[in-house]
């Protein structure tokens, strides 16, 4: 199991100590690029989950994609 933890930049060199005491756990940080990414699909996620419950209202793909091109 993967799971993504936000820690406190001051408690980070605490918190990765703890778990290099743990041999059954892989730590590894991530980028700030990969961060950024997999923040931008997070909220992508539940922007499509509002959409599909009715409570955001969907953009038409040639309005989204000529926005791209501007």
């Amino acid at each position: 199991m993967k799971l993504i933890l936000d820690i406190k930049d001051d408690k980070v060199p605490f918190f990765l100590e703890v778990l290099k005491n743990f041999k059954f756990v892989k730590a590894e940080p991530l980028s700030s690029n990969k961060s950024a990414i997999i923040d931008s699909m997070k909220q992508a996620v539940k922007e499509m989950n509002l959409v599909s419950a009715g409570k955001l209202e969907a953009r038409d793909a040639d309005d989204f994609l000529n926005e791209l091109q501007s």
